[in-house]
């Protein structure tokens, strides 16, 4: 705490200066440096002075034994409480990639029609509940399935931690429902898969030969029909031979910036799965089971018939109404991973109840 707030005070004091602004990139990346910073120290302030004030609260009490001395006890406790909270839920966001923007991507799975709208409704998720924080959504690359919804996508949530709030939706999500695509209304289990990866900045060091180990293709870029047809292969697509991750953009309006911004998520994506890997090691030393990457374990139960709920098979909470969740309401269930991951327990198991 001592170091951010010293840092706090290095930013305040050279953004004083006449020429902070001089080099507008630098500038701006201390004002975002400076915004993180504090919406990491309000909480420990907030809980330092909550604390304090019980403190005072409760020699009033000592000397003046009344009931509202005690009821105001009570309040500065919930307080208290509530800023504990807080503060738990930050110690999950401690590692520098954490407080990033995110990557998200939407892979529908086996199932057809139903997957591919699952997959949409999933994108759409994602995106409510970034609009919820007031975060900025970007569509970087998508493929529309042939009669409903999308066989896969990719967006850019940018805003503060929205890696770290998401980094835990890696993995696959199922969707049990009666099909709207089933003339005989049967009920359908659709799978699709999510993948989050922190968006990295200009001094992460990431080693790519992109004259080797990178193949690009280039193809035109999708759109509704008609005139609205591209046709230019302005569209790119990145795929890392050594380890067959694809990076792929077609919303920008040149060759070149589709390039750069599927190089950008090309190298976004290889950190993460370095990131992977020193999580496995280190969870391999104590014993745990490390988390299972894209395309893995069943991480979420999406139930709409005949029960209606959500529930997390990691962290065992469960959600009543799966309509505010698909809505974008998902704090709840990434607090609550988030949270899980401080406690030594195995993971749930995979159970519908």
């Amino acid at each position: 705490m001592p170091g951010k707030k010293a840092r706090i005070e290095e930013i305040n004091h050279r953004m004083t200066g006449s020429d902070f602004w001089n080099d507008q990139q630098i500038a701006q990346q201390s004002v975002d440096e400076l915004r993180r910073l504090k919406t990491l120290a309000g909480p420990l302030d907030g809980l330092v002075t909550a604390g304090d004030d019980l403190q005072v609260l409760m020699e009033f009490y000592d000397e003046d034994s009344t009931a509202e001395n005690e009821q105001e006890i009570r309040r500065a406790a919930v307080l208290l409480d509530s800023d504990l909270d807080r503060v738990e839920l930050q110690t999950t966001m401690s590692r520098e990639e954490d407080a990033a923007s995110a990557y998200v991507t939407v892979q529908a799975g086996e199932g057809g029609t139903d997957s591919a709208d699952w997959a949409q409704m999933l994108l759409r998720m994602y995106a409510r509940w970034a609009e919820r924080r007031g975060f900025k959504v970007e569509e970087v690359d998508i493929s529309e399935a042939e009669e409903a919804g999308i066989r896969h996508a990719t967006i850019l949530i940018k805003g503060d931690y929205a890696y770290g709030y998401l980094r835990g939706e890696t993995g696959n999500h199922r969707l049990i429902r009666v099909s709207p695509f089933d003339s005989a209304g049967r009920r359908h289990t659709s799978f699709a898969g999510v993948d989050v990866a922190p968006e990295i900045d200009d001094n992460v060091e990431i080693e790519i030969n992109w004259d080797k180990d990178v193949r690009e293709d280039k193809m035109r870029a999708s759109g509704a029909g008609g005139q609205k047809v591209n046709k230019t292969e302005s569209a790119i697509r990145l795929t890392h031979i050594p380890t067959g991750i694809v990076a792929a953009c077609q919303n920008e309006r040149s060759q070149h910036q589709n390039r750069a911004t599927a190089r950008k998520m090309l190298m976004s994506k290889l950190y993460q799965i370095e990131l992977d890997r020193r999580e496995a090691q280190v969870a391999a030393k104590h014993g745990e089971k490390s988390k299972i990457g894209f395309g893995g374990q069943t991480i979420r139960n999406y139930v709409l018939y005949p029960d209606q709920f959500v529930k997390d098979v990691r962290s065992g909470l469960k959600v009543g109404n799966p309509n505010v969740v698909l809505d974008g309401d998902l704090d709840p269930l990434l607090e609550a991973y988030l949270r899980w991951t401080l406690n030594d327990q195995a993971p749930a198991t995979d159970e519908l109840e």
